[in-house]
């Protein structure tokens, strides 16, 4: 075959070149555009034809493999736009629901501080707050706390500096309370959330911070019974409708009388069991009607005014409602813990 007839024979095959996969498109490739391709073949040839000829061959030749590589780009251009989605392969199915990002969880005492402050708020009550670092006035002499009380002493307070100027980390949240009676006008009804502070070893029943919520109601003539139906609300409202409460008899500096006040044991309804060590009831907070001596220290009359107060632990509370047997759990930033309350509230 002369190398004319190889020449026209090649341009043929170019232009009735099909394919109809990336395979066959690779073969062409390789046959036309490969490091050995076909037309190094006819560019030997060129030797063997006269010398007034060469010229003409050789640019038929530079003219036919650009003809192929103009085919190549056009079977390719062809091969993509026809390339179809392959069904055998799992698809995604876009009715799904999507995988969320994983989302943090609010803190059991976060959560238990804010049900306690709505359910204050149902019957008036405002939140107050107040500093954590509070003089010796505010944290002890104003609540009637003699100089010789065990609570003034290091074992207890937290004491940043002692002399004339006394400051300590709080004890109790009853000192935003004292700062309220000096700045308002009875009627006051409010409660004070926040962390406090007692120099304690720590341990599962014992923290050296946690967090309290008080609460003061002063008002012309507010008895011991409103301090009874308001405590008798509370914990149905947190514990549940058949809740019952009982007061026991007690002692705090800065109210007289004062009490203890029991739940029904939520556990075992008052049945007993080894968390109310079979007694059906639980301890959760204190009470009673604020002392005249500290409302007089607030500039309030005493023989006008009246009130009570109440305390209790957030972190106790907290217990009773999911169970929690250790107080260190509440600190330790464990997330196998705390997730256990994304859905809690």
């Amino acid at each position: 075959m002369s190398l004319k007839e190889k020449i026209e024979q090649i341009q043929s095959d170019i232009a009735a070149a099909k394919v109809s996969n990336a395979e066959n498109l690779e073969q062409y490739r390789i046959k036309y555009l490969g490091a050995k391709n076909i037309f190094k073949g006819l560019y030997q040839d060129l030797k063997d034809i006269a010398a007034e000829e060469k010229k003409e061959f050789g640019q038929r030749i530079n003219a036919l493999k650009k003809s192929s590589e103009d085919r190549f780009e056009e079977l390719k251009a062809l091969i993509d736009s026809t390339v179809k989605v392959d069904t055998t392969k799992e698809q995604i199915d876009l009715s799904r629901p999507v995988i969320g990002d994983a989302i943090g969880a609010r803190h059991p005492l976060a959560i238990v501080r804010k049900q306690l402050i709505e359910v204050f708020a149902k019957i008036g009550f405002t939140v107050s707050e107040g500093p954590e670092i509070e003089d010796d006035w505010h944290n002890f002499s104003a609540l009637n706390f003699p100089p010789e009380h065990p609570a003034r002493d290091m074992q207890d307070t937290f004491f940043i500096e002692k002399g004339e100027n006394e400051m300590a980390l709080r004890t109790h949240t009853s000192s935003v309370q004292v700062r309220v009676m000096e700045n308002s006008k009875p009627p006051i009804r409010t409660i004070s959330p926040g962390r406090v502070y007692r120099n304690e070893a720590i341990s599962a029943r014992a923290h050296c911070f946690f967090h309290q919520l008080e609460g003061l109601y002063i008002d012309k003539n507010v008895s011991f019974a409103d301090l009874k139906q308001t405590l008798d609300y509370f914990a149905r409202e947190v514990f549940g409708e058949e809740t019952k409460i009982r007061l026991r008899p007690s002692y705090f500096p800065f109210t007289e009388p004062s009490a203890e006040l029991d739940v029904s044991c939520t556990i075992c309804k008052g049945k007993g069991c080894n968390v109310c060590k079979y007694s059906g009831w639980l301890e959760i907070l204190g009470c009673g009607m604020v002392d005249p001596a500290v409302l007089e220290a607030a500039n309030i009359d005493s023989k006008v005014y009246s009130g009570f107060a109440f305390g209790m632990g957030v972190e106790r509370i907290a217990q009773l409602k999911y169970r929690v047997g250790d107080l260190r759990l509440y600190s330790e930033n464990d997330m196998r813990f705390l997730d256990q309350f994304k859905s809690a509230y």
